[in-house]
């Protein structure tokens, strides 16, 4: 827990000294059309990357094939835009670094042990309705509860049912 902490404090220093050493390096102007450059990029990846991810997500969800990969690079699509979005050249760097498959392969990889993908199912484009399992679900039948409203609830709108 403190190791996030810790980069995110330490983030905004890194940020800012980057922005000396590059502007002193190629001057002020320069490195403020990099930032708007680098903003520019970022959004732009994203909708290309992003319409790619949706197709995967989609064809995958039809063949009925696990989506958390896809879930996965999708996810880490937004951060790498994120980064790129936010002003600083340290993010910059990660973030082209998230847009590159290989290297979201290789997040999936230390991820994919730890991600449970629970689903009713998809398959064939069509939805299959599935029995839920595990100690925390609860299956009534229709003869275990009711959809009239209860008067005696603390949810209840006061306004509502007056004469």
């Amino acid at each position: 827990m403190r190791l996030p902490l810790v980069l995110f404090l330490i983030a905004p220093l890194i940020e800012i000294a980057s922005f000396i050493i590059v502007g002193r390096a190629i001057g002020v102007l320069p490195t403020l059309a990099l930032i708007v450059l680098s903003a520019v990029a970022g959004v732009a990846l994203l909708r290309f990357q992003g319409a790619g991810i949706l197709r995967r997500l989609q064809s995958e969800a039809r063949q009925g094939l696990d989506p958390g990969r896809e879930l996965v690079h999708a996810a880490l699509l937004v951060v790498a835009a994120f980064f790129l979005i936010v002003p600083g050249f340290f993010g910059d760097i990660i973030g082209i670094l998230l847009f590159i498959p290989y290297v979201r392969d290789f997040a999936w990889r230390l991820i994919k042990p730890r991600i449970v993908v629970r689903s009713a199912g998809f398959a064939d484009g069509g939805f299959r309705p599935g029995k839920p399992t595990g100690e925390n679900v609860v299956d009534l039948g229709d003869d275990e509860y009711r959809r009239e409203p209860n008067p005696n609830s603390p949810w209840r709108d006061p306004r509502i049912g007056r004469d």
